[in-house]
């Protein structure tokens, strides 16, 4: 999602109106995600996994403010790398400052949802064992040094993969999907294994709670990957029309597999295919037609659904299949854009088989590989020193017992007694004088 560069009249109040929907529909994607990945672990770790996403938000945000927006979309400063500091603090973009008709400040805020759901995304690969406080580290530290310079390259003025490649991601399948996925290979394999992986069944505790999540997710979607066209317009109504058509043939495509391979199609499969097809499509949703949209959205819900099974082959323990649905959807949208890319949507670039040849494919590929392995290796690199400086992993008797009751102090399942003792019980002041404890 580029910024408009021209010179525009003033303010379009239809594209501001619609830009605002779309911001709020992508930032409430980030508790959908809390709700889809807090049913996918055990009940003894649910709420230290909404909380994971929940201060992410917080996190992303005041970096994003501070510096982040700036890094990303101020003017080019190290050849295609990082944007400058022109904008440090929101510096000089006030009520009236445009980016083409809708204000700066709204185009900001709608780039922050992303960033926020993107560092969220990993928490997913590592569920189960990681210290909160790691995490509270880890996630400024993982938006300034990767996922910046990454939104830079691919929609900040000057970025080398937007200008010097020429490849195309139209709402974040390098950005957001294979930065993630990636990142949280990398983490997984620092972190190392839940106990008893490969051994024991760790089944989602909570299937409704799972389809709740992927619910609010697709109907996020809309504006995350309508929302990119920054108008509204055409484009923007193509690529919600996309977003519906990919998510529904990715269900179908995982079901289709489950009943070939598993003898049943599940309702985890249902949402595991459809957030398949809409990851594999957000880069896409712009650049291709419907016929290819849907096609998109299929072969992603097929190739992931074979994909999830890779961490038991290859032994990294990938909890919530970050790897297995955002890396592999989001390397097989970005690729198929050099397949399926047309001039009506574009502007321009066309894919293979709409006669454009294997050049906008080669493009893809290299993008892919580039972050891919950026993301990979920084992340990798952030993850060894906050574990050698302060432990990323939870210890084991915390990890056996669940991270809700040992980190947070509370228990999203229990009836019998207060989650919060010293909340519920009754003040000291309010006892009897003769006796200390309650009645």
């Amino acid at each position: 999602m580029t910024p408009v560069t021209v010179a525009a009249p003033g303010l379009d109040s239809g594209d501001t109106a619609w830009l605002l929907a779309a911001t709020a529909l992508v930032l409430l994607m980030t508790p959908g995600l809390a709700l889809f990945y807090g049913g996918m672990v055990r009940t003894k770790s649910v709420l230290n996994m909404l909380m994971m996403s929940f201060v992410s938000i917080a996190l992303v945000t005041v970096v994003w403010l501070v510096a982040g927006y700036s890094l990303v979309f101020g003017d080019d400063a190290f050849g295609g790398l990082v944007g400058g500091l022109e904008h440090l603090g929101l510096a000089d973009i006030g009520p009236d400052a445009l980016t083409g008709g809708v204000p700066t400040l709204l185009f900001t805020t709608f780039q922050l949802t992303f960033a926020i759901i993107t560092a969220a995304l990993i928490s997913g690969a590592v569920a189960d064992r990681t210290k909160f406080a790691a995490w509270l580290v880890f996630v400024p530290v993982w938006t300034l040094l990767v996922y910046v310079p990454v939104a830079h390259w691919v929609w900040g003025p000057g970025g080398w993969i937007k200008d010097s490649l020429g490849a195309l991601d139209f709402a974040g399948g390098l950005v957001v999907e294979i930065a993630s996925g990636a990142s949280g290979l990398a983490l997984a394999l620092v972190v190392g294994p839940r106990i008893g992986f490969r051994k024991d069944a760790m089944r989602p505790h909570n299937l409704p709670m799972v389809m709740l999540g992927a619910g609010l997710l697709w109907f996020g979607w809309l504006g995350f990957n309508g929302g990119s066209a920054l108008a509204a317009n055409g484009l923007a109504a193509a690529s919600m029309l996309n977003t519906v058509v990919a998510g529904c043939t990715g269900l179908l495509g995982w079901l289709f597999v489950e009943q070939q391979r598993d003898g049943h199609p599940t309702t985890f499969g249902a949402a595991s295919g459809a957030v398949a097809g809409l990851v594999a499509i957000t880069p896409s949703c712009g650049t291709v037609g419907i016929l290819g949209g849907a096609a998109v959205g299929l072969a992603a819900g097929v190739v992931c659904s074979y994909a999830v099974a890779w961490k038991f082959r290859f032994g990294y323990d990938d909890a919530l299949d970050v790897v297995g649905v955002h890396f592999v959807g989001g390397v097989v949208g970005t690729l198929l854009i050099g397949l399926f890319a047309t001039t009506a949507m574009t502007g321009g670039a066309e894919g293979l088989l709409y006669g454009g040849g294997a050049a906008l494919l080669l493009k893809q590929a290299v993008a892919v590989v580039a972050v891919a392995a950026y993301t990979f290796l920084v992340t990798y690199g952030i993850g060894k020193a906050i574990d050698r400086l302060m432990g990323l992993r939870a210890s084991s008797e915390e990890e056996v017992t669940g991270l809700d009751q040992t980190l947070h102090a509370e228990s999203a399942y229990d009836h019998g007694a207060a989650s919060h003792p010293l909340r519920h019980a009754a003040p000291q002041s309010a006892l009897p004088r003769d006796r200390k404890t309650a009645p």
